[in-house]
């Protein structure tokens, strides 16, 4: 057995090796010395990896006697004064816990990436060391770290919201003159939207007054100004250190260590709902579901149109705002580059102008906006269907045909047409946008075709005075194009713009009074599910910037995001779940762009409208160069988020025995569907090869195949299904969340058990330490 004594001597630490040996008997014991080494504590310091490599001496300083690794740990103070170990709840049984600490610094010194130091703070870990299966010794880092995201993103969407309702009753405001019915539900719709930007701004501003902790604890999840904030949300980091593992053997995450150590993330958060509001009548799932039958069946106040077709008006909408402008200055470089007779500048004006206007031209060619201005003209006032007037006076002539004949339209699946409406005027004012663009390029190619005749016949002593001479013609015959375009553009828009708001019109007002009150519910459950996305997403992308297979994947294919859901299908809780799946099903419409950073400020920003968020994660220039060029130059990266929810607690014992747990079986077979056609698309576009390759581990199209049966086999408490959608998430380069309904003691749970697994199945862990691990993780 060999020994080492330390003395501290000024600010040199004097380390010396001894031999000790024993006697079978324990009580002769001699000691022989081996060789010390002297060093300065500041070298340790500052040395890079805190860690000093020492050459041992003999007494006299002329022999070498060996070396010895010298490494820095921080001791903090732990419960009941243990230091180095902690006793499980087995007697004599012992779990080594080299240190524990709590820092207000980074994540970790180690960890010198700025983005994560600038969305996780607060770090609070813990180091442990086990024995592995073939003697040697696994050492495991365990950390849990607040984020800024949980304020930060909620904050962003809220303002976004304001944005969006603001310009909502603006363009309600344009319509112009209605009828009294129509004009009446207008006045209506402009209150409720008032009324919600008002509460809006209420909570945006108590939101900014708020400092201090990164994150909302479950006691305050049934506050009102901090509905929109996740519960706990916390990023749960396990590293482990394992000599004896080859890197090909794990998902190498970790940019910053070297190729034996390896970063396994979880994101922890308390499910996203509306706890505020409370789970009476259930909840998204269900109250969207049951509103939009009775939607359909109310009497006739609105015209009805399709969940599909609103979200169509609102793209159509957001289409004209992003593109009207870009085709005007698109327009207004032509010209300049006309006015500077640059051939090389024209083009290249042209070509993009052309791209823009044809986007334009394609997003209005549809046959909603048609229909949308037919419906508008109706409810102008003086308006008169004529064919009710002609039902009406038959009346007395046939008063049978008047009874089976309705006199008005009391549900309005389509849009009536009227003999009087000219409904081919939208095709040639939709139509002139394309004809006014084919005139501008064939007045360029003319130009163009002109200026390079005259270049090979003219003397080139005269090409500057000819140049100079003829200088504005290329303005002047463009310029009266352009004039055209921007009118037929403005023109469009107009119309457009005011048949869509018609459109949104009729979706809100077939919604009051308790269809506005159903968006404002999504709109927080949504808030708190995209504020955990965000932070997956960062610390994903932060730990996979040297994996290239992952950075394909990426930007090829799309990001996987995997939610276990540990709510039980009674009670509250199964309102909680209903509000989660929706909210997690909504972040299929979240886009994420990356950028590099023009300042310190790397916290991400949102951008875009409700269904259509863009993500914007920025990147310092040193971390930026690192990505793909299909990633530098803003390709949209699409999220792919799957749910599985197993109830563990005696509330889903109850519902198993004497409640419904269809809801949950719905759940676990939709996620499963997409997470099959997520793989389906991975092995269409990339090779496997691309995904971490760990060998004498199960294929993973045998795991979705075990997974498959688990989900029909309808098992009570079936966890095998969370663990198979782990293991298949982790292999497929995804993001993990865990989520209960506070993210405390059934989260810790499952996340503990989640990670001394992954310590026995891939780093060997000793098995008769298994629980021992268990129960000092779970401390």
């Amino acid at each position: 057995m060999r020994q080492f004594l330390c003395c501290l001597r000024g600010e040199h630490y004097v380390l010396q090796l001894e031999k000790t040996q024993q006697s079978q008997t324990w009580k002769a014991v001699t000691r022989s010395f081996l060789g010390c080494s002297t060093f300065q504590v500041s070298d340790l310091l500052k040395s890079k990896e805190q860690q000093l490599t020492l050459t041992l001496r003999t007494l006299d300083g002329v022999d070498k006697a060996g070396i010895i690794d010298v490494s820095l740990v921080k001791m903090g103070e732990i419960e009941e004064g243990e230091a180095d170990h902690i006793r499980t709840d087995v007697q004599g049984q012992q779990c080594t816990l080299v240190c524990e600490c709590s820092s207000a610094g980074t994540t970790n010194e180690k960890d010198n990436c700025p983005l994560i130091n600038t969305v996780f703070k607060n770090p609070v870990w813990k180091i442990y060391r086990f024995p592995t299966t073939d003697n040697k010794w696994l050492y495991v880092r365990e950390q849990m770290t607040e984020s800024t995201l949980s304020f930060h993103i909620p904050k962003e969407l809220i303002a976004l919201y304001i944005i969006e309702d603001t310009r909502r009753i603006q363009e309600l405001q344009e319509l112009g003159d209605l009828s009294p019915h129509w004009n009446n539900l207008r006045e209506s719709v402009i209150t409720h939207y008032e009324q919600l930007v008002s509460s809006y701004k209420d909570t945006l501003t108590e939101l900014n007054k708020l400092s201090g902790s990164s994150f909302k604890p479950s006691c305050s999840k049934g506050e009102k100004t901090l509905e929109f904030i996740p519960i706990n949300l916390h990023l749960q980091r396990m590293h482990v250190h394992s000599p004896s593992k080859k890197a090909s053997s794990a998902n190498p995450q970790d940019y910053c260590r070297g190729p034996s150590d390896i970063t396994y993330d979880v994101i922890t958060v308390g499910s996203p709902a509306a706890h505020f509001q409370g789970f009476k009548n259930g909840g998204l799932r269900r109250l969207l579901n049951k509103f939009e039958i009775e939607k359909k069946n109310t009497g006739y106040q609105c015209i009805y149109y399709s969940p599909e077709n609103t979200a169509k008006a609102k793209e159509v909408l957001s289409n004209i705002n992003h593109l009207q402008p870009l085709i005007s200055s698109h327009a207004d470089l032509l010209l300049n580059s006309a006015q500077q007779r640059s051939s090389d500048s024209l083009k290249n004006s042209l070509k993009m102008l052309s791209e823009k206007t044809e986007l334009f031209v394609h997003a209005l060619k549809d046959q909603l906006v048609r229909s949308a201005l037919l419906a508008l003209y109706t409810a102008r006032p003086g308006y008169v269907n004529k064919r009710q007037s002609v039902l009406s006076n038959n009346v007395e002539e046939n008063s049978t045909q008047h009874e089976e004949s309705p006199l008005r339209i009391t549900r309005q699946d389509s849009i009536p047409h009227h003999s009087e409406y000219d409904e081919e005027e939208w095709d040639r004012v939709w139509a002139n946008v394309g004809k006014s663009l084919n005139c501008i390029i064939a007045m360029v190619d003319r130009l163009l075709e002109q200026d390079n005749n005259k270049e090979g016949e003219i003397d080139p002593t005269l090409a500057d005075l000819i140049t100079s001479h003829t200088s504005g013609d290329w303005y002047e015959q463009l310029y009266p194009l352009i004039v055209t375009l921007k009118d037929c553009v403005t023109e469009v828009v107009e119309r457009a713009r005011k048949s869509m708001a018609f459109v949104l019109l009729q979706e809100a007002a077939c919604s009051m009074p308790q269809g506005l009150p159903l968006n404002q519910r999504r709109d927080m459950v949504f808030s708190q599910a995209l504020a955990g996305l965000v932070c997956g997403f960062v610390i994903k992308l932060c730990t996979s910037l040297h994996d290239k297979g992952f950075l394909q994947q990426l930007h090829s294919v799309g990001l996987l995001a995997q939610y276990e859901g540990l709510l039980s299908t009674y009670s509250e809780e199964i309102g909680m779940l209903e509000d989660m799946v929706v909210g997690i099903s909504d972040l299929q419409q979240v886009t994420f762009k990356i950028v590099e950073a023009k300042s310190d400020d790397l916290l991400p920003v949102v951008n875009g409208r409700r269904s259509c968020y863009t993500v914007e994660v920025k990147l310092p220039a040193q971390m930026f160069e690192l990505l793909p060029q299909e990633i530098k130059e803003g390709k949209l990266l699409h999220i792919y988020p799957v749910l599985f929810n197993i109830g563990i607690n005696e509330q889903q014992t109850l519902a198993e025995r004497f409640g419904d747990i269809s809801l949950q079986e719905k759940i676990n077979q939709e996620s499963f569907e997409l997470l099959k056609e997520y793989f389906k698309a991975l092995t269409e576009k990339l090779p496997l090869d691309c995904l971490p390759q760990i060998p004498a581990q199960t294929d993973l199209k045998e795991l979705l195949e075990n997974l498959h049966q688990n989900i029909q086999a309808k098992k009570r408490k079936n966890v095998e299904i969370l663990w198979l959608a782990a293991t298949i998430c982790r292999r497929l380069n995804g993001i993990r969340f865990t989520s209960c309904k506070s993210a405390k003691d059934r989260t810790s749970m499952s996340v503990t058990l989640e990670q001394c697994s992954i310590l026995r199945d891939e780093h060997d862990l000793s098995k008769d330490y298994f629980m021992r691990a268990l129960d000092c993780m779970r401390r």
